[in-house]
């Protein structure tokens, strides 16, 4: 007999991340202890104030202890122990992490502005550790700083999906601020477009803003663009008509990725792309076959739209078969969910940001911060760029626009600490 928790495991194991649930529990228990739904019927006085110091208390400890529990697995990484520490015995699924996390200080910044220890009902949430983590990703960086590259991805990051990046967007002038003080950009986006034209329709309010800008020439060719996960690059360039330039590929490209053989890649696609007809076969899917020269999908036919569950579907079903193929152990792939499509690229993030770093002279993964919205294990595009670099998972493209007010607010904070 099929048991509750398998059937569980089975269908909702691609959209959990194991450190965020794990937190979720160790803070259930002073949510339990501490909080007092009954002061609710109460008359109001100083209950809720004594309430909230004492549950912010035992909340900020036990953040104190997992960040310790972090810096022993940092610690287990640097010895080539790392699947040893108590966090991997714990999480099995926690990757490396390349800063510390300051979860507690991130936490009582995080509280004064969401006022989880208030909360009497509502347990910390899996957004509020998320927003938590991000916090804690941006603090340890601005204190180890400078940060030298932030990538980006596009849809829901910057912009709406399947909008663009338009004058108007808010997000433009926080990048130019980072711009200014020495931040190269660049931008990983699934997009698999082989003309410049084409990312400039998508991006023109940010190549715009920063042709016109005061910025001096040097400094604005800190901008990049990685298209098809890592498959394309363009860098700004000021004198040409859609204010990009491809670069070429040696002066970008990773060693390792010069030995992608092209019969693999085809090889690759085929098996994609025969995964991808069946499942749309089989789910009575209104879809059109999309097929590029280093990437395959699906998109629905004018007038229809997949389900959320239809498109997990397709995506699990071609992860798994090019998971089991011999070119799939062989050739770096991503397989995701584009919110109304499902595409397999060559490649994936992880390798566009590696990219970017690579371009730009060699920038460490401790000083590179990827800000995107997908970070589920399956499915989501930006979840191996975990790999490569230090990360923050948004949720929309206003959340983006916070966390860069963030990074400059810590940024300032640290630089009065100096003086």
């Amino acid at each position: 007999m099929t048991t509750r928790y398998r059937v569980e495991y089975a269908l909702k194991t691609h959209r959990r991340d194991q450190l965020i649930e794990w937190i979720k529990g160790l803070l259930a228990v002073p949510f339990v202890l501490h909080s007092q739904p009954t002061a609710v019927f109460e008359p109001r006085g100083e209950t809720v104030d004594q309430m909230a110091t004492q549950t912010q208390k035992r909340y900020a400890e036990i953040m104190r202890d997992v960040e310790d529990i972090v810096n022993d697995h940092i610690n287990h990484q640097r010895t080539g122990t790392h699947n040893r520490s108590k966090l991997k015995l714990l999480v099995p699924s926690v990757a490396n992490f390349f800063t510390p996390l300051a979860l507690h200080d991130a936490f009582i910044w995080q509280d004064q502005r969401r006022f989880i220890s208030y909360r009497r009902f509502v347990p910390p949430s899996f957004n509020d550790i998320r927003l938590l983590l991000n916090t804690a990703q941006v603090m340890s960086l601005v204190r180890g700083g400078p940060l030298e590259l932030v990538t980006f991805d596009g849809d829901v990051t910057l912009y709406d999906d399947g909008q663009s990046l338009t004058p108007e967007n808010p997000a433009i002038p926080r990048i130019m601020r980072l711009m200014r003080n020495g931040t190269r950009i660049g931008i990983v986006t699934a997009a698999g477009y082989t003309e410049a034209r084409r990312y400039y329709e998508r991006l023109h309010g940010l190549l715009d803003a920063l042709h016109v800008s005061d910025l001096t020439p040097a400094s604005k060719q800190n901008l990049v663009i990685v298209g098809g996960e890592s498959n394309y690059c363009f860098r700004f360039a000021g004198d040409s008509p859609d204010l990009l330039k491809p670069v070429p590929r040696k002066d970008w490209l990773l060693d390792e990725m010069r030995l992608w053989k092209e019969s693999d890649i085809t090889e690759l696609l085929d098996i994609a792309e025969a995964s991808l007809r069946d499942t749309v076969k089989n789910m009575r899917m209104v879809a059109t076959i999309v097929r590029k020269d280093r990437a395959v999908g699906i998109i629905p036919q004018p007038g229809h739209k997949f389900s959320r569950e239809t498109l997990e579907e397709t995506v699990l079903i071609a992860q798994k078969i090019l998971d089991m193929s011999d070119v799939g152990s062989r050739l770096p792939f991503c397989a995701f969910n584009g919110g109304n499509d499902v595409f397999v690229d060559i490649g994936d993030k992880s390798w566009g940001v590696m990219a970017c770093q690579r371009f730009f002279g060699g920038i460490e993964a401790a000083k590179t911060l990827h800000v995107g919205d997908q970070f589920l294990s399956a499915g989501a595009n930006d979840f191996k760029a975990r790999l490569a670099c230090t990360t923050a998972w948004i949720a929309s493209p206003a959340e983006t626009v916070q966390l860069l007010d963030e990074i400059t607010e810590l940024d300032e904070m640290q630089q009065r600490k100096k003086r």
